[in-house]
């Protein structure tokens, strides 16, 4: 990517600054044991369980080929087994619940056959397909491994645990009762040495919420009190925060102060990611002037309670780079905060920010609907017209991007001139103009009045 700027910079006599994040104290669910690998087949039914199209499954030695994507499922088999398929044989097994299933073979071609099941299978590596009338088998092999996961639902337990052993889920009897909790690897000391029963965590951006019941040297047993399902699942590499606790964690972790050597030497900005302190910032400027770089500008990633509530202090500690911003991450700090208090603390950040006259970065799901989609919601453009009071908007990247940036473009244009960071410019409005113009009220049919971008 590097490279790519360098060059595209000369061929178009252009100016591309690049801004590296670092990592910091991010603190993310571990991996998690893997599920079996079990492939279920189904025909598409209608509202009666009636088959009204029987599903389709491509049998070749690759699992590849154009007619791969139009299958519900594809499956390896050997090449003389295959050679040996004619169109109306029927394939034989027992599939992974011992029950006894027939496929046809609709059609065979150069590279694989077309097979069509009307009952639904389930499949495991080492089921046995075996043609009529044929004593030779074929064994299914590789199919993939779906990754762990943990069910919950509120009042459930599940246990955070120091060691680096993948997590798994609960584990009940026969009889219904748990007779293990599910465990999630989370392997960094300062957790266990910090938080203390009656604190909160919450996981995967305030999907799940819960209440530390018992705290022990290597494990906290948390009660599960609020999802945002019924049933949500938690999955490996995914955000855990611990709004109550003072967690002591260093600002730069050991991949950061690897990785800042290179920060130095490509980047023209850093963005240092859950800055909780003027510490934090004072650390990160030390570490820079070593490498000599005395230059860089910074990104404050404001994201937690410590940092919102030691911003004054902050600032003044980013002021002494050459130039510095502030980044209002969302995301985490909606989760670190409560979500009804997000809207009130973005403010008090644009407010102080202006008086210190330092440039804010307005982030996380901006017009997501319509960048991942294809179509915003009406909060998600009334959000985008807010960020008008910062100075920077980032957008999250999607199929829809260039849709998007053309509509926040829009909207920023004509928000500019009722608004300039904290203060309304009290303009002309059109709707009066028109209004005062004809003396006579629209019809419900008439044309919108449209203000000058």
């Amino acid at each position: 990517m590097i490279r790519q700027k360098r060059y595209a910079e000369r061929v178009s006599g252009g100016d591309c600054r690049v801004l590296m994040d670092l990592r910091g104290p991010k603190l993310r669910t571990g991996p998690l044991q893997p599920r079996p690998a079990v492939l279920k087949i189904r025909p598409v039914r209608d509202a009666y369980g009636k088959v009204t199209r029987p599903a389709r499954i491509w049998l070749s030695t690759t699992g590849s080929g154009n007619e791969a994507a139009a299958a519900d499922a594809v499956l390896v088999v050997d090449a003389e087994w295959l050679a040996d398929c004619k169109p109306g044989d029927k394939v034989l097994l027992r599939d992974a619940r011992k029950s006894k299933r027939r496929w046809r073979i609709r059609e065979t071609g150069s590279d694989g056959c077309w097979a069509e099941a009307r009952k639904t299978t389930y499949l495991v590596d080492g089921t046995a397909l075996r043609l009529r009338g044929f004593e030779r088998e074929t064994v299914i092999r590789g199919l993939p491994v779906r990754p762990g996961e943990i069910v919950l639902r509120a009042g459930d337990t599940v246990v955070l645990d120091a060691s680096d052993a993948p997590g798994g889920a609960a584990y009940f009897g026969d009889d219904g009762d748990l007779l293990r909790p599910g465990t999630i690897s989370l392997p960094i000391p300062e957790i266990y040495r910090d938080a203390r029963p009656g604190e909160t965590v919450h996981f995967d951006d305030g999907r799940i919420c819960g209440l530390i019941e018992k705290q022990d040297p290597d494990r906290l047993q948390v009660r599960i009190t609020h999802t945002r399902k019924r049933r949500e699942r938690l999955v490996a590499d995914k955000g855990v925060n611990f709004p109550d606790t003072q967690l002591g964690l260093p600002a730069l972790s050991a991949e950061d102060l690897a990785d800042l050597e290179f920060v130095a030497r490509e980047a023209d900005l850093v963005g240092l990611s859950f800055t909780n302190s003027a510490d934090d910032v004072r650390e990160l400027r030390e570490r820079l002037l070593e490498l000599g770089r005395d230059d860089i500008g910074l990104v404050l990633k404001i994201e937690t309670r410590r940092g919102f509530a030691n911003l004054p202090g902050i600032l003044l500690e980013a002021l002494k780079f050459p130039a510095c911003g502030v980044m209002i991450a969302r995301g985490d700090l909606a989760v670190e905060c409560g979500f009804e208090r997000l809207a009130e603390l973005q403010e008090e950040i644009l407010w102080i920010c202006e008086s210190a006259h330092v440039p804010v970065i307005w982030a996380t799901q901006v017009l997501e609907g319509l960048s991942k989609r294809g179509h915003a919601s009406r909060a998600e453009v009334t959000d985008a017209a807010m960020s008008q009071s910062a100075e920077c908007v980032m957008l999250n990247k999607g199929p829809f991007v260039i849709e998007a940036v053309r509509m926040l473009d829009d909207i920023l244009q004509r928000m500019q001139n009722h608004q300039t960071k904290k203060r309304s410019l009290l303009r002309r409005l059109q709707l009066a103009t028109d209004f005062n113009e004809s003396g006579q009220e629209k019809t419900a049919a008439a044309e919108l009045p449209r203000s000058s971008p």
